[in-house]
């Protein structure tokens, strides 16, 4: 997936994983377990749970029940949340005491898979907290790009893109998280300098740019900065050479400086005499 492209795709391509890992495991039965049993997943990479959303379907819990059980697995007397947060969260702030949830037996080292599946599959996970999982996964487990990109069922080069966004600077990742720029304008910034990145990011903001302007904006800072050091390239100091050119001037030599040259003209022998007399 290039950067550039919706989270619509992206849960397209990843809901068959979420069937093949949960919704088509046969080992899971559903139950109604105590809510204030149940621990929520360490490795849930939701930060941010959209407090509206969450009344709003506390209040469908209570009119209708739940009509889809979250995912736990057991671990001593307490249950380890794997899918549903938000599902938990609403009914919690339901006063509800129990829920209706399918239990899993599954190893710790598959929580943090089944969290980024689900939440990916179920709602729009913001893309920097997919990278922060995606290179969660990646150094806990010391897997290769490929290895997770069949883990997700993803391509490398997706995986690869994705991670990238880890390298942008602090302002462009909370200006991404808060939607102040898209994907598209964080594949064309990725690689500049994190003060280039809060100019060029100020100025999307400020004059509303779409991806295709800022791709331009970028191209005229390019050329503007190569005419400069091509300036800078060209141009020398040659004021140190103008008290050799006023000396040789006196012996009525024809001296001419530009930046890039130093010439004497030679119209005689004598003028070749008088010019050696200085190298000698």
């Amino acid at each position: 997936m290039a950067l550039g492209r919706g989270l619509g795709e992206l849960l397209g391509e990843i809901e068959s994983a979420y069937d093949d890992n949960i919704g088509k495991d046969t080992s899971n039965k559903t139950s109604e377990i105590l809510i204030s049993s149940i621990k929520t997943n360490p490795h849930q990479p939701r930060k941010i749970f959209n407090q509206e959303k969450l009344n709003e379907l506390s209040k469908s819990i209570i009119a209708h029940g739940l009509l889809q059980p979250i995912v736990v697995t057991k671990k001593g007397s307490e249950y380890i949340l794997i899918a549903g947060e938000r599902r938990l969260r609403a009914s919690k702030l339901a006063n509800l005491e129990k829920i209706k949830a399918n239990i899993l037996d599954i190893s710790d080292d598959k929580l943090r898979e089944y969290a980024l599946i689900e939440n990916i599959q179920r709602d729009d996970l913001n893309i920097l907290e997919i990278a922060y999982s995606y290179a969660a996964l990646i150094n806990e487990h010391s897997i290769t790009h490929d290895e997770l990109a069949n883990m997700v069922h993803k391509s490398r080069s997706s995986i690869t893109n994705i991670l990238r966004l880890l390298s942008l600077s602090v302002y462009a990742q909370q200006m991404i998280s808060s939607d102040k720029i898209t994907l598209g304008h964080a594949k064309v910034i990725v690689s500049l300098d994190e003060k280039t990145q809060k100019k060029v990011i100020d100025t999307i903001i400020g004059q509303k740019l779409s991806v295709r302007e800022t791709e331009k904006l970028m191209k005229d800072m390019k050329n503007t900065k190569n005419k400069i050091s091509k300036k800078v390239e060209n141009k020398y100091d040659v004021s140190n050479l103008n008290n050799i050119a006023n000396k040789l001037q006196k012996n009525n030599l024809k001296v001419k400086i530009t930046n890039k040259s130093f010439a004497i003209s030679i119209d005689s022998q004598e003028d070749i005499e008088k010019i050696l007399k200085y190298f000698s």
